[in-house]
Formats: C-alpha cells, structure tokens, sequence
C-alpha cells in the first residue's frame, strides 16, 4: 500500500533538506552508545513493491554516521525460524545479520518469545493439550536453535516481548502462560544466559514509557520476580510507539527509565521507536511530531543507563503504522520521496544542545576530547 500525501507540496519549505548523516555521529557524542533503525527483509512485507527506493534507502541505512545499529523487524521470529517443530529457517534473520556485519553496525536481536507471530503449530494445540514439560522443551530447543545460531553475534536479545497485558498490567494469557504460569518467563532468560553469555538480555514492551502506567509497574515487578530467582535480565525495552498528540514529557521518561534501574537493570533503551500521526500531515502535526522525538532524545541522554535508540525502520513507506492503525501514518523521519521530517533536525538540535551545555549522562560533563570532534559552527 502506497501512501500519497497531497500536503508535502505545502509542507515542502519546512521540511529539512538532505544535508550530511548526523543521527549517530550525534548521539555517541551526547553520550549514547547508538542511534540505530531497525529494517526488514528486501522484497517482504511492507518493502514489496518499492524496490524502485531500494538503492536510496540502502545508502541511507548504510552511513555508519546515521544510524551505528539495527535490528531485524521480522527475520527472527519465531514464525520465520521455527516454522515447524524442531526445523529451522534462519535466512531472514541472516540477511539483517549480514548486513549489519556489512556496515559496521551493533545489532540487537528480536525476538525469543513472544505470542504474535508465532509459529501456527505451538497455538494448534490449547492449554489442555500442551503438558508443561512438553512446552517448555519446545521454549528451550527454539532459544537454542536461533540464539544458538546468532551467538556472539547481537549485542542484546529481546528474550521475552510484549508479556503484560494492556488493562492492568497482569500477565498476558497468552498460550505460554496458560501452560506455564510466569515459569516460562524465568525458564525463558535462563535458557537465554546459558547460551549467550556475553548478550544483553532485556525485557521488551510498548506501553511502558510512563510512570504511572500499571503496564510500567508490570514491567518493574516482573524485572523485580527475575532478579528475585537469580536470574540475569540486563535491561528494559521501552518499544516507544507514540502519538504525535499525545506524548510522555521527557521527565516522565527519565522517572520510568530510573525505575527500571531500581528495579535492578543496567541498561534501559527505547527499541521501536516511531511518534504517528493522522494523516494528511500538516504543520502543526510535524510539530507535534518532532517534539515527541526530541523528548526520547533528550531523556535517553539525561539517563546514564539509556545506552540507546532505535527507529522502527526510518521511511514511512516501510512503517507498520498505516497497515495497523488505519488513519495514521508518518511515523518515522524520511517521507516517501525521501525528504526529512522535521523531528530529524529536532534530535539533531537536541544532541548538539546537551553537547553544547556540556550536560551529558546524568549531569555529568562531556569530554573535552568529545566536545572537541564537533564541527565549527554545528554546535
């Protein structure tokens, strides 16, 4: 599905030209580890069809100065690896892996467990039909099978995703936890430590940015019930899908990520980010838009823990969006000819603002050495 929209000939004086890639170069040097987009498989899903934008969009994502990390949207799910009991397809997953060897790029995995996009086979049998030791052999083969396979290579495993459910922050009863109880959840990030050692292993979920949010204290008592097992879990994926018009502060931000930490990771990062918008897009929409991706930008610096962001793919042609949210679109910093959205210069001028005062990580000043590698007059 292609997304016309007539109001860019409008829109076209404000929106940021092409200059050099700046994303990532900005962000280590505010102090982040990454500044990364997730992409998918060329020719699947969303990108069918646009194989004419191949080569631009490619030279886009290549540039180690905009984007220094990606993950696969797609590729290692279980429905793609696992298609069928104990035989494993991993070609959508290696083409992602390859490409960020390629292009220098920190690659985080996504994802182990998870209840969508599961392979049709663990849902043909219900929870009375499925024995716990049978299920949680088939959790544990596919955690070797593909975390295996990957091993060494991701710096970060989305072990589990998307485990609460919205309306009060309980477990979802999905065909895991029906079975199994919140054991599958323990059982999934032991099997994940055994092997991968040297992977991040997170917890990831959309909902979880405010403090408030029951969903977000959900996420604290269930990193709280893995610690309390003497279980590793390095860190929370807040996924970050926002509203243009509705939006956390980046106070809220910087008060959920805090709780995370106390809740004993040592890492925290938004790992899907994108900020929607009802289309047509206008003026104040884009707006709206950037001030929403300068707020992730400014509270993932002001955490020492925040080590990074992740786009959700960066062309709008490519989004999920449009296809889940009818009426909605836009989600992301590159339109479909390839223009910029403003909220790219706002991220940029966020970075170069905390760079400038000096006021990197938790307060904390930003090397000489560091503040030095800025270009005359960007800062």
């Amino acid at each position: 599905m292609r997304l016309l929209f007539p109001t860019l000939a409008v829109l076209l004086p404000i929106l940021t030209p092409l200059a050099t890639a700046q994303l990532h170069h900005y962000a280590t040097l505010a102090g982040l580890k990454y500044f990364g987009a997730a992409t998918d498989t060329p020719g699947q899903r969303e990108r069918a069809g646009y194989e004419a934008s191949y080569a631009q969009y490619d030279a886009i994502f290549s540039d180690p100065s905009e984007f220094g990390q990606t993950t696969p949207t797609n590729g290692q799910k279980w429905l793609f690896t696992e298609p069928s009991p104990g035989v494993f397809n991993l070609t959508e997953g290696d083409i992602v892996t390859s490409l960020a060897a390629k292009t220098g790029k920190l690659l985080r995995c996504h994802a182990l467990v998870w209840h969508s996009q599961l392979a049709p086979w663990v849902e043909a049998k219900n929870e009375t039909e499925w024995t716990k030791k049978e299920l949680s052999a088939v959790i544990v083969r596919h955690i070797r099978g593909v975390m295996g396979h990957y091993n060494g290579k991701c710096y970060a495993w989305d072990v589990v995703n998307e485990a609460l459910n919205d309306e009060d922050g309980g477990y979802r009863q999905t065909i895991f936890y029906k079975v199994l109880g919140e054991e599958y959840l323990r059982l999934a990030f032991a099997t994940a430590a055994e092997v991968d050692p040297g992977a991040k292993l997170y917890y990831n979920d959309y909902g979880i940015e405010r403090p408030a949010s029951v969903k977000t204290e959900g996420a604290r008592r269930l990193v709280k019930m893995l610690r309390d097992a003497g279980l590793r879990v390095d860190g929370v994926g807040m996924q970050a899908h926002l509203h243009a018009d509705n939006h956390p502060t980046a106070e809220d931000l910087e008060e959920t990520m805090r709780g995370y930490v106390k809740a004993g990771v040592q890492e925290v990062v938004f790992t899907e980010l994108d900020v929607r918008i009802t289309i047509p897009v206008n003026e104040t929409s884009l707006e709206w838009q950037k001030d929403g991706y300068q707020k992730v930008a400014r509270a993932c610096v002001k955490v020492k823990e925040c080590v990074g962001i992740t786009l959700w793919d960066f062309y709008d042609p490519f989004s999920w969006i449009p296809y889940t949210f009818p009426g909605k679109g836009a989600g992301l910093l590159w339109f479909e000819d390839f223009g910029r959205h403003p909220a790219y210069q706002g991220i940029i001028d966020t970075f170069k603002e905390l760079i400038k005062d000096g006021t990197g990580k938790c307060g904390r000043r930003l090397s000489r050495v560091r503040r030095a590698t800025l270009p005359r007059g960007r800062a």
